[in-house]
């Protein structure tokens, strides 16, 4: 007997009701993995950002803050008069105010694109959105910080500089430099970052250090739980961080490598600004809730009849302000690469 035949085949009744990636819900799925790759690409370029004291604008508050900083009080070094009261000492406050502003950007992808490419150019123009999302917001800070007040210029040789446009080719960054700059900074009262002042360097910069022969590499002196983003090592007790958005200026501030003649403009050297700063010396602010997000649209959304375009897109509410001038010194010094190295 043929007990097969006899058998039931539930099967026949199971409705498996698969989960597909299109249902309902699920495609939010999807896309709360492209917002953790465009968040996490974002953070590996927030060089600067990583140093920043942090202070959000609550949601409904508008979009400037105002950061208020309190004044020292000198020293109390007269003696006091037995019985005598003395006259008490006033608080003086002054303030900064920054707006925050709202940067972002995406790109469409046909539905050709998606359905015929190799690669999955969502996931593509994420990570590519996640990328300049972090090197513009970086970008932001760094342009605040790098546009302090106090600077070092980098002397030409055994001759002292006092302006951009008169540094020369042999004005480059020195250990004694980034010492001076340290100096200046603890006679200034800046408090240290975990015991160190941080000093953020271009490669073209970096290369430099690498040789003098006080340039200790991170490695000796620290563990991979304590390493920032882009250390390399330390000078005098500065740590060092290269990151390649480092402040380049290319313009008529800087020294002339061609003067003008007849129709064709004057071109300069480019003059790299190395920052060196403590603790809450600058800060950023974001709107809560406006943060960093992550924007996808699926084909067939918003004004796309006939389901012909997607878009992947990042915004972000952001804006940086130096609280302390006093605790940020810039180093301005050219390199080898100063002839052919554009502005950034």
């Amino acid at each position: 007997m043929n007990r097969n035949k006899n058998m039931l085949n539930l099967q026949q009744f199971a409705n498996p009701n698969t989960n597909v990636t299109t249902d309902t819900g699920l495609t939010n799925e999807m896309k709360t993995f492209y917002d953790k790759l465009l968040i996490k690409t974002a953070e590996e370029d927030l060089i600067f950002d990583q140093f920043a004291d942090k202070r959000p604008i609550p949601a409904h508050g508008g979009r400037t803050i105002e950061f208020r900083k309190y004044s020292p009080f000198a020293k109390a070094l007269t003696p006091l008069t037995e019985g005598v009261t003395p006259d008490g000492h006033k608080i003086t406050m002054s303030t900064i105010t920054a707006t925050a502003s709202q940067f972002g950007d995406y790109v469409t992808l046909s539905d050709r694109l998606i359905l015929e490419a190799i690669d999955n150019n969502i996931v593509e123009a994420t990570e590519l959105s996640g990328s300049q999302a972090g090197r513009t917001l970086d970008t932001v800070t760094r342009d605040v910080v790098s546009a302090g007040t106090n600077v070092l210029y980098a002397p030409a040789g055994s001759t002292a500089v006092t302006s951009r446009a008169n540094l020369t080719t042999a004005s480059v960054i020195t250990s004694d430099l980034i010492l001076k700059a340290a100096t200046i900074l603890r006679t200034n009262i800046a408090t240290k970052i975990d015991g160190s002042y941080v000093a953020i360097v271009h490669p073209h910069v970096a290369e430099i250090l690498k040789k003098d022969a006080k340039f200790i590499a991170w490695n000796q002196y620290t563990t991979p739980e304590k390493y920032w983003k882009g250390e390399i090592g330390s000078i005098h007790g500065v740590r060092i961080i290269e990151n390649a958005e480092a402040k380049i200026i290319n313009d008529n501030t800087c020294p002339v490598k061609t003067a003008a003649s007849g129709n064709d403009p004057a071109t300069y050297y480019s003059v790299y600004a190395t920052v060196i700063f403590g603790a809450k010396a600058f800060a950023t602010t974001e709107i809560e809730g406006g943060g960093l997000q992550h924007i996808v649209k699926q084909l067939g959304q918003g004004d796309d009849p006939l389901n012909q375009r997607a878009t992947v897109g990042w915004k972000c509410t952001k804006a940086a302000e130096r609280l302390v001038d006093a605790h940020i010194v810039r180093i301005e010094s050219l390199t080898e690469f100063s002839a052919t190295q554009g502005a950034n």
